[in-house]
Parts: C-alpha cells; structure tokens; sequence
C-alpha cells in the first residue's frame, strides 16, 4: 500500500532538512558553523539512562522510613494482607492516596506470575519500573532542552543528571499544537499533586503564568492582545477541567473505596501540614534549621550547587553583558523575550527551595520532586558561564577567530561536569560501603537462616516434575539449578523477628519470608510507631497468617479498619511493643569500638549466651569518622581510617529457636 510519501524526490528532502541548532533560548556566539558535539538522540539516551537507572534501582538503598512505612508496607498489604500500617492510612485520618499505591500494584502481580512468590523479585520489579518512568521522563526532558533551549545546555545535563548521586537516590515530564501541549502539561501537574503529593503542584506556577500572560513564540500584535488573552485563559479553563475529569475524579473513588468513605487525600494533607492545630503538625516529627536542604543538596550534587542556585543571577548578567546569546538580535517582535521565557523555567526551582525552607520540618525527600530541575538550573548557570568566558576572552584578544579555535572553554565545562561526576560516583560508592547493611542482612533471614531452618529439621521438597522429565537434554544438574526449597513450611513455626533502637532502618516486609512476624520491642525512642494493618485471611496452628485472602476486594475490609493505637499526636502506643523473650530474631545495631547500652537498649550482640550472630555487615559509625571519609569513598587504607564501623546484625535468640527445632523436627527415614 502506497502512502505516496516517495512520489516527489523534492518534498522528500525538504522534509528531512535538517533542525536549525542555533533556533534555541540561547545561542552560541563561537563554532556556529562548525560540528556540534556529540548529543545522543533520544533512543541512545534512553538506553544510556536506563542502563544507569535500573542498575540504581539494584543497588541503591532505601534512605527513609517514610519511603518503607507509607508505600512498601501498603502495598506489601495490598499482595500478601498484612504488613506495618501508620497513622497516614488510617481511615480515620486517610492523608496518604491508595490509588497511588494502587499503580504500583502492577509490577507486582506480574513478578508473582512469571517468577514466582518471592517477595523479592517483587521489590525489584516494583524499582525497575520505576527506573524506566523515571529514565522516559529525564530522557523527554533532556531532548526538549536540547530542542528549545540550547544543545549544548542539554549536553550538560543529559551527562549531570546520569552521574548524579540525587537522580541515583531520587529515580527511585511541541511547540506547535499549543492545546495539547497545555493538555499534557495540566495533566501531569495534576497527575503528580492529586494521586502523588500535593504539593508539587507549586512547581506548575510558572508554567501557568506563562500560559495565561506569555506570548511565548506566539506573534502578538497590541490590537490583537485581547482576544489572544482570552483565547489563553480559556483554553486553560478547558484542561484544568479535563485534568479534574480525568485525574482527580478517578484517584478519589479509589481513595474512597479503599478508606470507606469520601476521602480527599490531598486536601487532608494540605490541612494537616499547613493549617494544623496547637497539638498537630509536622513539627511532631522533628525540625531542621535553616541551612538543612543546602546541605543535603552539597551531599548529593556536591559542586552543581553553587551553579543551581546562581542561575537567575546569572541570567541577569548574561543579558546586561552578552545580550545575544539570548537571541535579542533576532528581534522579537510581539513575541516574549527569551529572557524572560528562560527565566520562568529556572524559577520552579527557587520557588520550591523558598517554601520547603521555610518549614521548619524537614526531609531529604522533600527535595526529590525538584532534583531534575537542579542539574538543569546547573546545566544553563555553566553554559552562561562559559559564555562570560568567551566574553572575557575576546575582549582581551580581540579575536573572535581565536576564541572558535581555544579548547580553554571546553575545559572548563568539561572539568565541572567531569569533577562533579567523580564526586557523585564516589558518593554513590560510600552509600553502598557504608549504609547498605540493613537490607543485606534482613534479607538474609530468607536467604539462608530459613532454609537452614528447613535442612536442620529434615524438610527437603524438590518440584514436582524432578526426575520425571522426558526432554533428554535436559540433565540432572539443570534440574537442580531450578531447586527451591519451600519456604511455606516456615509458615506455621510461629517465627517472630523483632526490632528495637533501629527501627526506622527496617527496610520492609518485602524482605522478609512469610510467615515470620515482625514486631518491636521497647527502645529509648517513645514516638508513634506503625501498627499491624488488620490482616485479611485465616492463620495457621499457631496463629501466623498462612492464606492471604481473595484479593485487592478482601484488602479493602483491612483498609477500611480503623488502626488501633493509632494517633496523630505522636504519642506512644504500649500496644505495639512485645517482650525481648518472646523473639526469635532480633535487628540490631552495634558499635563494639564505642559501646553505648541501657536498660531499654542493651547490646543483644555481646550477650553471646542468649544472642547467636546469623549475619552481620559493617554500618559506618558516623559520629566517629571524619567528614570527608564518611561523605565519600576512596579506595586505599589511608582513606578508610579515618572511618570507624559498626555492625548491622541479624540475631538469633539461642533457646527459642532451638525449642521451635525440636518441635518441626521430622523424621528423615
């Protein structure tokens, strides 16, 4: 079937001339002639980014119980019915979205199909997908940079954002059809303050300022202003209203369903964070001072900082000393200014820094939504950078001839991006040494303790085609290769794993078998911890819950349950705690170099009479190692001693298990 494209040699060439590079923001004033750099397109980016993301989302660590308590612990619920619930998704407070938890439920479903019910592959699943939104997202932003602002600006930040500690962390959004474009945008602020975090909302601001009163590349002549602006506002009005229809209608019969009744998640949030009462608020959960996110920022991005935060400025100066690299030669007539265009899209960022400092309680994850628009805000302040030097440099040679030909700008921005790109890896690298123990050693619980278990007391189940194949080139040993032992015969020894001073380095139940209850014993923290959701499904012989309901309907009677306990005043609640006696494992840290104990936390690892060490892994003692050493990783003694460490260890309570032996033993013959 003939499309008639190939018809007309001429019209086919037309089609395929080449983009303009130099039609951005910003503009080179050197090399215009010459061959632009390397820029992958937008598939080699993608496939650079996912290779970078996925590689994250294997390796990288969880860094806040939040992330743990309010979306791996629902949706562990939602799978298996039964896991930690806070006070957030109590009906009885409902400020935490179901449907978002809800779409994560899909990678979950399909790893329990086709791999099979471990919990694990599940965990992943749900972080590899997360690494493709995130890389499809960074990818668009990366080839709109290089599109409408500048190549070489979208250079910098494909390479800043692929090598940056935060985007690593963090990963755990045409010109011409203007409709679809606003469409697309509302849809995505809406899609991320309604079923995600309300807040984020702020950083459309100026997005929508520009759509109700800039031109952008519009020709707007005086007469004609009015009835463009009216044009603007109501086409605004017709996406703010689809955007309703389509996001915030759906996302709120999900919250509803799940909590029982009319929930309006976002605005429950607003209330609860920024008009609380005299005894509510955020404040409850600690404060920061002020120079907190700059930091946390230093940490993660270490020297894109300084170039994040003075781009304004830096725009500012480029129009007073190198006013065409903003495009004012080209006259814009009845148009926006580029200068003004490109100061609307650094201002998110600034906007978002002002309102979260300004709160007194503070969170590293409350600067994930803006990370993306750090490396960018990086990515224009180095390129003007680098054109003051051009600046500078002609002027002192007076010869634009020999700026095109020096390599001193080249390596300049290749030094910030190189360096800041050594310093994130290192920083990635000490994250792993140092941090990454908790989840190893949680996990060892299944990986080796319980099929040790299992060995220990004779239980052996191999599958049930072994022995029986008739592919004949299928051997004995691959057989064995698909060996598995059956941790359901855990499930009715009543294991309980207990934690106490370092519960908010529990990274979940995804990382534990079933079968195995997980509770708190009583530490020096007295705060509000999670309760248990109210499990959904029949329990064994000794009361561990063995079948896991019908489903995401039996889930919502769990949901609907009002926690007992569960309070907004983070008050303890006694309830919650069991007895140390009543263990059988037990999380815990220690840092035998400088020990600290109490009556409320003694060292369960140096009472090597009740206490067994099943896996243990160093954990950086941070009060005792130097800034720099503890900040970044370096290969060599030298730099390791300035570290002390710690460690993170899985117990096992001696007597209790060895009775539980006793009692699953059977007889091998």
């Amino acid at each position: 079937m003939s499309t008639g494209f190939q018809a007309n040699p001429t019209t086919s060439a037309a089609s395929t001339k080449p983009k303009n590079r130099h039609s951005g923001l910003l503009q080179d004033q050197l090399r215009r002639a010459q061959r632009a750099p390397w820029c992958p397109s937008w598939s080699a980016a993608l496939r650079i980014l996912l290779l970078v993301r996925v590689t994250g989302a294997m390796y990288s660590g969880i860094q806040d119980c939040d992330e743990v308590f309010n979306f791996w612990e629902p949706l562990h619920y939602l799978w298996k019915g039964y896991g930690f619930q806070t006070w957030e998704t109590s009906p009885e407070y409902s400020i935490r979205s179901w449907a978002y938890i809800l779409l994560h439920y899909f990678p979950v479903g399909v790893s329990s199909t086709f791999i099979g019910p471990e919990k694990r592959p599940a965990f992943f699943a749900v972080r590899i997908l997360l690494a493709i939104v995130s890389s499809l997202c960074e990818v668009t932003l990366y080839r709109t940079v290089v599109e409408h602002v500048n190549y070489r600006v979208g250079r910098y930040l494909f390479f800043v954002m692929m090598f940056s500690s935060g985007m690593w962390i963090a990963s755990t959004a045409a010109e011409r059809d203007n409709k679809r474009r606003t469409m697309f945008a509302t849809l995505s602020f809406a899609a991320g303050a309604i079923v995600g975090w309300p807040f984020a909302a702020v950083l459309g601001v100026p997005f929508v300022f520009e759509e109700l009163f800039l031109a952008g590349a519009d020709k707007v002549t005086p007469e004609k202003y009015g009835s463009w602006l009216a044009e603007r506002w109501e086409r605004m009005l017709e996406c703010f209203v689809a955007g309703t229809a389509l996001v915030v209608s759906p996302g709120r019969g999900m919250d509803s369903l799940f909590y029982g009744k009319l929930a309006v998640v976002p605005w429950n949030i607003i209330r609860y964070n920024v008009f609380p009462d005299s005894a509510r608020g955020p404040e409850l959960y600690g404060t920061e001072p002020v120079h907190f996110y700059v930091l946390n920022l230093l940490l993660n991005f270490n020297v894109l900082v300084p170039f994040a935060l003075m781009a304004l400025p830096a725009l500012a100066i480029t129009y007073r000393v190198d006013k065409k690299r903003l495009g004012e030669r080209y006259q814009f007539v009845n148009q926006s200014s580029p200068y003004t265009l490109l100061a609307l899209r650094l201002a998110p960022m600034y906007v978002w820094l002002a309102i979260m400092t300004a709160q007194k309680h503070k969170e590293e994850r409350f600067m994930y939504p803006i990370y993306p628009l750090i490396c960018f805000n990086a990515a224009v302040a180095i390129y003007l950078v680098r054109g003051w030097l051009e600046v500078v440099f002609i002027a002192a040679t007076n010869s634009p001839y020999q700026a095109s030909r020096s390599s001193l700008f080249r390596l300049f921005t290749f030094s910030v991006i190189g360096v800041s790109a050594v310093l994130s890896l290192s920083r990635i690298v000490a994250q792993w040494k140092y941090y990454h123990s908790p989840m190893s050693v949680t996990y060892a619980l299944e990986a080796t303790e319980v099929p040790h278990l299992l060995n220990s007391t004779g239980h052996v189940v191999l599958p049930p085609h072994f022995g029986q194949t008739h592919n004949k080139a299928t051997s004995h040993e691959d057989e064995y290769e698909e060996l598995r032992i059956d941790l359901g015969l855990i499930e009715d020894w009543g294991l309980r794993m207990c934690v106490g001073k370092e519960w908010y380095r529990f990274p979940g139940h995804f990382l534990v078998p079933d079968g195995v209850r997980v509770d708190w014993v009583k530490s020096e923290f007295d705060g509000m911890l999670p309760g248990h959701f109210t499990e959904t499904g029949h329990r064994g012989n000794l009361g561990v819950l063995t079948n896991y309901g019908k489903g995401l309907l039996e889930r919502v009677k769990g949901t609907r349950a009002v926690g007992k306990g569960l309070n907004d005043l983070n008050k303890e609640e006694p309830s919650f705690y069991v007895k140390v006696e009543e263990c059988d494992y037990m999380l815990d840290l220690d840092f035998p170099l400088h020990p600290t104990a109490s009556a409320l936390e003694p060292r369960y690892g140096a009472d090597e009479e009740t206490w067994a060490k099943v896996a243990c892994q160093p954990f950086l003692d941070a009060r005792h190692s130097s800034l720099l050493t503890r900040t970044l990783w370096m290969p060599g003694a030298a730099w390791q001693a300035g570290n002390e460490f710690g460690e993170f260890c899985l117990l096992r309570h001696r007597a209790n298990v060895a009775d539980k032996l006793r009692k699953n033993r059977v007889d091998r013959a």
